[in-house]
């Protein structure tokens, strides 16, 4: 067993130093010789060595010592020593030491008689203390500030003894006339928590004869009244009116600290608008006053409590959160932007936009780091504003399409994306959009981004001189063609700004008529095969070289499908809007040719990979459809690809409001609940802020939100057998899990006709959970219970085990100790994760960057689960389960998944409908130690109507993904 100590020091016990050694470094006269003698000491002792040959040495030999360091050496080692023997009582030598702690605390030197009172504040044996009570009280009157803290802190360790009140009954006197007469803060404060802590209406009855002093007096002393208030308020809610005044006062006091607390005093104790309003505008005040991040970070935690519960009032405040974003920490920004999204109202909208918008100008500088990241969350939440209230989007679409052409692609993306959304939802805006749009299509330089501007382009333009410019800005960005020449050796120079290699040669190639593999004709260029250099690519000069061009060159034909797809839309709907045939043809070969010549670059050698087949067969499409327009396939094209755009806004707006219904507390007071009715109370003596009280209380009464969150039925499904029935002890416990701790209350009843002497419940654990008390022995009663509680910390989502046994003697055979072993109990990982949402964008980098990957294999009635294996890599060992499930449906399989994981599908409904034989979703959830869970689902039904392909589990760290795959497999095994 550990022994008890206020010293922790880490000590190598594989090479222990010789009792001897330590004894001859004692017994002489070298102080520092001593010194260490006596750390090698205490350390053996703390970690369970016995040297009990040494006490008898540091009674003769460092007792008398006047050294410093070697009086507070000995106090440790005095404080680790066992004092009693196996009956308790208080070992003979003990008495040894009475005289020299005596004379220590009549000691001149202010140090020792301070360390030695400090030394009886952890000292329980009242055997030892009671000769040394008057030289602890004489030292309340002496000279120095340090003795006299001390020596409160002693009395009150004294007076909590079990026989203190015998030993010191005055104590509460004493220290409350040592209270009012007291200068020193320290000292004072100690002397107040004596008071709080023992005589409760000694301190209240201070507190109010002192009240308008409270401001004057020290910090410590401030935050002990905030505790006083916290405790006396939560026994007696019909006094915290006056205890609020308090609070209030005290918001002006010049400790942040203090302040900090007298908010979340106001926000535990009262729920009237007034005393929100004041924490709410204490907490921005902190929030802009504090340097340290860690201290912003929990001040906006606070705030997001009070946004969640207090709304109304937060509203108010927005403007003043937003001040946050001044500080150049990117959590920081994030957790300010988070919570101002949900307090935007119509009445506000305008003064955030325009907030945002000022921040945006901001990042333009580029002084700061991280500026890209910061202007991603400033475009994601301005297009959160511009979908919630549509009428703010003329005033920022124009400034955020200067950063179509972002070096940040996920900036940049964000912008287009939100540009597609407001074309749609703003018919008003077309115009200006389209314009600005491709006057700018030139600056972006990431293939994404192109590929959604493009779309954008080719379904919004609408107007005659809309399409001739689009298809204008698109033949620009692209160059001249071809792509690429072949060019003859031996002659010339090629000018190396207009090639990608360094080759001496002359372009000699011809054009001819081709008839293409569907039929069509289409120009080709030849070259001569005799004596040709290969193939290089034309780019022209560098400062003139199209977006497009250098893309597609670069080898990404899905960008080039891309194209030829919005130059089908646009020669389609130039047909529609132009009346000059010759116009229309000509731009459809102008068409034509760009897409032969990108199927030829993706055909010929000069690129280290050929053209894909998707794209591949998307161009040759195209071209066909150019060649062949009918009704059907141009309303296809210029109508069910807008329309299915429209149906996807809708699914994602529908969404969004079901969130928020389901983030809504909707809570329901029971019919035969109490109601008072505060307009019938006497309101005599009651201060505005007490009527607001009662106010809200009625309110939260009347509308259930004082009613318990779980009902009695959910606590029995928590409790949990530890033993048997037929057992001498019977134990049974209720788990509570809290965010990072568990709490285990386990009742243990004695079923025998004997006393239990010693009964320890003695656990253990296995994962990431610790112990965080030891064990305490019981005497238990025939027939009697005990309520036993042990708490237990959480440092992450790996499935624990919590596991141990009840130890006890009876009262008939002391020497015996009988063991009960006791069932396991196993933490549930859907105790720490929680339902979230996430972007597609952000699922897809988190996936491809997340090492740690499970694989829940469905097979018919297989279930194959690969531990351990790192993404892209073969499974270095599969666990094969049997499953005997019925389940043949692909939807009703993935609710399943849904319901077992607690998580939540990103996959709209929309893409899951229909029944094509096969399904694949995304599962996202989050756990409260912010570690991200990732799940794949992709199933498909066997001819046989059974269900056959895999779930991939994905996390940051390896506890969750290996815990989510427990999960699964033990919730596959009971959907028979």
């Amino acid at each position: 067993m550990e022994k008890s100590c206020s010293l922790l020091v880490h000590f190598d016990k594989g090479t222990p130093a010789l009792a001897n050694e330590i004894k001859e470094a004692l017994e002489g006269n070298d102080a520092g010789a001593k010194i260490e003698a006596l750390k090698k000491a205490i350390m053996l002792l703390l970690n369970g060595e016995t040297i009990p040959q040494l006490f008898i040495t540091i009674i003769r030999y460092v007792l008398p010592s006047e050294d410093h360091t070697v009086q507070k050496l000995l106090l440790l080692y005095l404080e680790i020593i066992d004092k009693t023997d196996s009956r308790g009582k208080v070992l003979p030598e003990m008495i040894l030491i009475c005289q020299n702690l005596r004379n220590n605390l009549q000691h001149p030197n202010e140090y020792i008689r301070g360390v030695t009172l400090r030394f009886l504040c952890r000292l329980n044996e009242s055997e030892i203390i009671e000769p040394l009570i008057p030289s602890i009280l004489s030292n309340l009157e002496h000279r120095h500030p340090f003795v006299r803290r001390n020596a409160v802190l002693a009395v009150m360790s004294v007076y909590k003894l079990p026989q203190g009140e015998q030993l010191l009954d005055s104590a509460p006197e004493i220290v409350e006339k040592f209270l009012s007469s007291e200068q020193d803060p320290s000292s004072k404060r100690n002397a107040f928590l004596m008071l709080f802590s023992c005589a409760q209406d000694r301190a209240i009855n201070y507190l109010f004869t002192n009240i308008d002093r409270i401001n004057d007096w020290g910090e410590q002393l401030q935050m002990i009244v905030l505790e006083l208030i916290r405790k006396v308020c939560r026994t007696n809610k019909g006094e915290k009116g006056k205890y609020i005044k308090i609070i209030i006062s005290l918001l002006t006091a010049p400790s942040t600290a203090v302040i900090y607390e007298c908010a979340s005093t106001l926000v535990s104790l009262s729920s009237a608008p007034t005393a929100i309003r004041a924490a709410a505008s204490t907490y921005c005040q902190l929030l802009l006053s504090q340097s340290d991040n860690n201290v912003k970070l929990i001040v906006l935690d606070r705030l997001n409590e009070l946004k969640s519960s207090n709304r109304e009032i937060m509203v108010e405040m927005v403007m003043d959160v937003l001040r946050a974003l001044s500080s150049p920490n990117l959590d920081i920004r994030r957790k300010t932007i988070d919570i101002a999204l949900e307090l935007i109202t119509p009445r506000n909208i305008d003064e955030v936009v325009l907030m945002l918008k000022k921040e945006v100008v901001k990042t333009q500088n580029g002084e700061q780091e991280k500026n890209g990241e910061y202007r991603q969350m400033l475009v994601q939440a301005i297009h959160s504003c511009a979908v919630k209230f549509p009428e703010v989007a003329s005033t920022v679409v124009h400034l955020l399409m200067d950063f179509l052409g972002d070096t940040n692609v996920a900036s940049a993306m964000d912008v287009v994306i939100f540009v597609r959304e407001i074309i749609e939802t703003n018919p008003k805006l077309r115009i200006s959009i389209i314009t600005r749009l491709l006057d700018t299509f030139y600056q972006i330089r990431a293939a994404r981004v192109c590929s959604c501007a493009l779309w954008i382009i080719g379904e919004y333009c609408l107007s005659l001189s809309e399409v001739e410019s689009g298809i204008a800005t698109i033949k620009q960005c692209l160059g001249d063609l071809p792509f690429y020449t072949v060019s003859e050796e031996g002659e010339g120079g090629q000018d190396a700004s207009r090639t990608t290699q360094q080759v001496n040669s002359t372009t000699v190639s011809s054009r001819r008529p081709a008839i293409l593999a569907d039929g069509t004709y289409a120009t080709q260029s030849a070259a001569l095969e005799t004596a040709m250099s290969p193939p290089t690519l034309v780019q022209g000069p560098l400062s003139s070289v199209g977006n497009l061009r250098s893309l597609i060159l670069s080898g990404d034909f899905f960008l080039g499908a891309v194209v030829a797809c919005t130059l089908t839309k646009l020669v389609l709907r130039l047909e529609e809007v132009q009346t000059s045939k010759v116009e229309v043809n000509k731009a459809t070969s102008q068409a034509l040719l760009i897409m032969v010549s990108m199927l030829q670059l993706g055909q010929s050698s000069v690129l280290p990979h050929p053209i894909d087949n998707d794209s591949h067969d998307r161009i040759v499409l195209c071209i066909r459809l150019l060649c062949n327009t009918g009704d059907e396939i141009r309303k296809i094209w210029l109508q069910s690809c807008r329309q299915s755009f429209v149906k996807m806004l809708a699914d994602k707006q529908r969404r969004e409001t079901e969130e928020i219904k389901a983030k809504a507390q909707i809570s329901n007071a029971q019919p035969d609940d109490l109601i008072d009715f505060y307009h019938l109370k006497s309101r005599k003596g009651m201060s505005q802020l007490e009527l607001e009280d009662e106010v809200q209380d009625d309110l939260k009464r009347a509308t259930g939100e004082f009613t318990k969150d779980a009902d009695d039925a959910n606590k029995l499904n928590r409790i949990l057998q530890l033993t048997g029935f037929s057992d001498p002890v019977y134990a049974e416990a209720y788990v509570t899990v809290h965010h990072y701790d568990i709490v285990l209350d386990v009742t243990v009843i004695n079923r025998t006709k004997e006393t239990l002497q010693n009964l320890c419940l003695e656990l253990a654990t296995m994962g990431d959970l610790k112990l965080v008390e030891r064990p305490q022995n019981y005497t238990l009663a025939p027939e009697s219970s005990k309520q036993i509680k042990a708490n237990i910390k959480v440092s992450s989502t790996e499935t624990g085990v919590i596991f141990g046994n009840i130890v006890y003697e009876t009262s008939s055979n002391v020497l015996e100790r009988t063991v009960i072993v006791l069932n396991d109990i196993h933490i549930d990982i859907m105790d720490y994760i929680s339902p979230a949402s996430c972007a597609d964008v952000a699922f897809r980098t988190m996936w491809a960057e997340f090492e740690w990957e499970n694989k829940v294999y469905i097979s018919h009635l297989s279930l194959i689960w690969d531990t351990g294996i790192q993404s892209n890599a073969f499974p270095d060992y599969l666990k094969y389960v049997a499953v005997n499930t019925v389940i043949q449906d692909e939807r009703d399989f993935l609710n399943h998944i849904i319901k077992s994981t607690n998580m939540k599908c990103l996959t709209p409904p929309s893409a899951l409908e229909g029944d094509c034989g096969f399904l694949a979703a995304n599962l996202y959830a989050k756990s409260v130690f912010g570690e991200d869970a990732l799940v794949n689902v992709s199933i498909e039904k066997q001819s046989d109507g059974k269900l056959s392909g895999y779930i991939r589990i994905r996390s940051k760290t390896q506890g969750i993904a290996l815990s989510l795959g427990d999960k699964i497999t033990l919730k596959q095994k009971g959907a028979a």
